[in-house]
């Protein structure tokens, strides 16, 4: 028995040596710290309020602070990583880095509601938490604990070997030629109509996963999301709870619709929702159901912008932003730039289809579909 104990903790102290002190994935794990990294050091060199934008992948491709800022009059981080990404750990982080009078805007995936407690435990953060953020593992509770130290696995050992090579060799990462990069703000950018071109008949395809009502009320996710919406609100940080791009012709369920709005109405916290509900038509799309291409990111950033213009009020001579019980009138006090730091193309082989904007009118608890 003692030889058997004997062995299973010299395995274990191997398992722990390899995974939390050697093995690494720096060229997939690696980009996503390095991604929160920047936003959170983007956020910590902003003096004053700020707007920050929490939400999967759906925040940088779909939402661009380079445009709502200059809107706003209030510097903005686009603080959005990716879906997999636990939001307890992304709350986490942030909180160290909001203060009274900031503003974060949620613009949350369906799925990140709908999320149970196992799949959250063991996303993409567990690993970058047990490889190179102990601190805010050890703040975490003891199944989150639990399920970082044992993430590593077979897959995983084989993976770190192969991005740790790669890594050491130089291997030059071709993504950004083929999806974009990402500017100062934390946005997705260069991801135009063009370059999207190939996935049309994909996206054309594609049908999206819609959790229904009673998922997202009873998801993990809506948990970590009420608990953050309390938090925050007893910190004098105002929370504004939003909807996701998605495809015009899928939409979000109307209970599913109800349920989300329903969380933020719980815990008093107001909730966007413009007049299309932030649905496009598929070809409005880049790669995917939660990625607008550049040209309608940079409509729907606009339209977001001027929504949340008419719920704020900004004073530049306090540090405390003044949320408004009501919607104030539709008007932009602080019209866009007549010149767009990131302009288009003049010749946009995939042009964004005749509709409309949204219109720049939102309501804490918009009318159901």
């Amino acid at each position: 028995m003692r030889r058997l104990l004997l062995c299973c903790a010299s395995s274990l102290a191997i398992y722990l040596l390899l995974f939390a002190g050697i093995l690494d994935r720096p060229l997939t794990l690696g980009a996503l710290q390095a991604r929160i990294d920047a936003n959170l050091a983007r956020g910590q060199q902003i003096e004053g309020p700020k707007l920050v934008i929490i939400a999967g992948s759906n925040g940088p491709y779909s939402h661009r602070c380079e445009t709502i800022e200059p809107i706003l009059g209030l510097p903005c981080v686009n603080a959005g990583v990716a879906v997999g990404v636990g939001l307890d750990y992304l709350f986490a982080r942030w909180e160290t880095q909001l203060h009274k009078g900031d503003i974060v805007y949620l613009p949350l995936e369906e799925a990140q509601y709908a999320r149970q407690h196992a799949s959250a435990a063991l996303g993409p953060d567990a690993a970058i938490m047990l490889r190179h953020d102990r601190t805010t593992l050890a703040a975490m509770p003891w199944h989150r604990i639990t399920a970082a130290v044992f993430t590593g696995d077979l897959r995983g050992l084989v993976m770190s070997m192969i991005e740790m090579t790669l890594n050491h060799d130089g291997f030059h990462d071709p993504r950004a030629s083929l999806t974009g990069t990402v500017n100062a703000w934390g946005d997705h950018v260069g991801h135009t109509p063009a370059l999207g071109q190939p996935n049309q008949d994909v996206l054309a395809r594609f049908m999206p996963y819609h959790p229904d009502g009673a998922q997202i009320t009873n998801g993990y996710g809506s948990t970590l999301i009420a608990r953050f919406l309390d938090t925050a609100r007893a910190r004098g940080i105002t929370v504004i709870g939003g909807l996701p791009t998605g495809f015009a012709d899928s939409p979000i369920a109307a209970e599913a619709l109800d349920a989300i709005r329903t969380l933020y109405r719980a815990h008093a916290t107001p909730f966007l929702a413009l007049p299309n509900l932030s649905r496009y038509p598929r070809t409005a799309f880049f790669d995917s159901a939660d990625h607008l291409n550049e040209q309608a990111q940079q409509t729907h950033s606009v339209a977001v912008a001027n929504a949340l213009a008419a719920m704020l009020d900004t004073i530049p001579t306090s540090t405390q932003a003044i949320l408004y019980p009501t919607p104030m009138p539709a008007s932009n006090p602080t019209p866009m730039p007549a010149s767009n730091p990131t302009p288009m193309p003049a010749s946009n082989p995939t042009p964004m289809p005749a509709m409309p904007p949204p219109a720049v009118t939102a309501s804490l608890s918009g009318p159901m579909p």
